[in-house]
């Protein structure tokens, strides 16, 4: 795909591999503000959508539906914070730490915002 484009980019698989565990460790570790940004999305998808329809009797036969897939929308466009968050995350490291760092400590941070998501969980469930 690459040979018909005029021009040639070189695309950094360690800094996207880094960006996507990093992302990976915000998006279990901050699982309220997951929540929250779900949430927010899925009532923007709701309200935006009523102006697309003129009749009040088309918008309520379809909204069970609608609002099932703009929840699915939603929680889908919620891991875009993240992934920003966790590119700056692995963008820094390999500034200060140097190129092997970024992914090496995202998985660390992977595996302890695991840990900390399983207890946050069964302190939430023991309540």
């Amino acid at each position: 795909m690459f040979d018909i484009l005029p021009f040639r980019f070189e695309l950094d698989k360690i800094a996207i591999a880094g960006a996507c565990v990093w992302s990976l460790a915000l998006y279990i570790g901050f699982a309220s503000t997951r929540e929250w940004v779900t949430e927010q999305l899925n009532r923007w998808f709701n309200f935006a959508e009523r102006f697309l329809y003129t009749s009040q009797s088309e918008f309520e036969k379809t909204r069970k539906a609608r609002e099932s897939q703009n929840a699915f929308y939603a929680s889908l466009f919620s891991i875009v914070p993240f992934i920003v968050f966790g590119a700056l995350c692995n963008w820094g490291l390999e500034i200060s730490l140097g190129d092997s760092w970024g992914i090496s400590t995202g998985i660390l941070a992977c595996m302890g915002t695991g840990i900390f998501e399983l207890g946050r969980r069964d302190g939430e469930s023991s309540d």
